[in-house]
């Protein structure tokens, strides 16, 4: 959250969407149980009898009813809690995704790093967490030291996104690309695409003979972002479309601005144990109709992020 991850892997692809009215919007197995508290559900009002798709699912959650969504909902836009509810990009998807498999996408709030972990010790069914699909995840590698971690996930890919600078308003550091970071103070969300890129980044600054980038690492985006408005950092990397928005609203658009171009634009992916491949391909065909029937543009359009959108529900498409 990044996207939210943000939510968002070294060379790995970030948690693109357009900035519009309201621009919208995160490593890998790291040890530890995530705070799994039930914050609220995002559901459809589905029944399996009026669901086309309700029969490709696995007997248990048709059963149930349900599939429970592991998340950071702390990425505004793509999710977030209002009213004791999460909303965002993702759960907007999951209620229409619900409709076509006759189930209720319940949203279950964890920390970032953990949420792979609590999907391999089934706290939930599949993660929607502006998580994107990156190889080393799909095959379970740690890409800080490469290593073998885990036997990693499946992804059904449905958004696009890269990761974006976020700087102080008017730019007082005259920040313009990652190298203008070496040797200053960076604060993001740890166990996002994010971190992976400025870690990335730290190393070049040192072949370059530059000064390391001074990483500081949180919880959560809006932590990071904090520092940044505090000044105790020079920026912030996260999804563009979570720069875009809090650019767009925090301090009625006085506190942050997005600089330079987006980097290594990927694919988010709806995160599922490798084991469990009748779910993954319900969500799929479920993910394949919605697109077909325009309720994935509509929700593209509500939140301005069609530049964003994809054609078609790919299985493990990042790399």
């Amino acid at each position: 959250m990044t996207a939210r991850s943000t939510r968002r892997t070294t060379a790995a692809h970030s948690r693109l969407a357009a900035v519009g009215a309201i621009a919208v919007t995160g490593a890998l197995l790291l040890t530890g149980c995530g705070d799994q508290t039930d914050k609220g559900g995002s559901g459809s009002d589905a029944s399996s009898s009026s669901a086309p798709l309700a029969d490709k699912l696995p007997k248990d959650i048709r059963d149930a009813g349900v599939i429970k969504v592991g998340s950071d909902i702390a990425y505004p836009p793509v999710e977030y809690m209002e009213g004791g509810k999460a909303v965002g990009i993702d759960p907007d998807i999951a209620d229409a995704l619900g409709k076509q498999l006759g189930v209720k996408f319940e949203f279950q709030n964890g920390k970032f790093d953990n949420l792979i972990v609590g999907l391999q010790a089934k706290r939930f069914n599949v993660i929607m967490s502006a998580m994107n699909d990156t190889k080393d995840r799909q095959d379970g590698i740690n890409s800080d030291n490469g290593q073998k971690v885990g036997n990693g996930i499946d992804f059904v890919d449905y958004f696009t996104a890269g990761t974006s600078i976020l700087v102080q308003k008017g730019n007082p550091k005259g920040i313009k690309t990652l190298d203008d970071l070496c040797g200053k103070v960076v604060a993001l969300q740890k166990g996002t695409t994010s971190e992976g890129i400025a870690k990335a980044q730290t190393k070049k600054c040192t072949q370059d003979g530059k000064k390391a980038i001074k990483l500081q690492t949180f919880d959560t985006d809006p932590e990071a972002l904090l520092r940044l408005k505090q000044g105790a950092s020079v920026a912030d990397l996260n999804d563009f479309p979570v720069a875009a928005y809090n650019a767009k609203t925090s301090g009625g658009g006085k506190d942050f601005e997005v600089i330079g171009e987006q980097i290594e634009a990927g694919p988010y992916g709806i995160g599922v144990s490798k084991e469990n491949t009748q779910l993954r391909d319900a969500l799929q065909a479920a993910v394949s109709a919605i697109i077909k029937n325009g309720e994935y543009t509509k929700i593209m359009e509500k939140w301005n992020v069609t530049a964003g959108a994809v054609t078609e529900a790919k299985i493990n498409g990042g790399s």
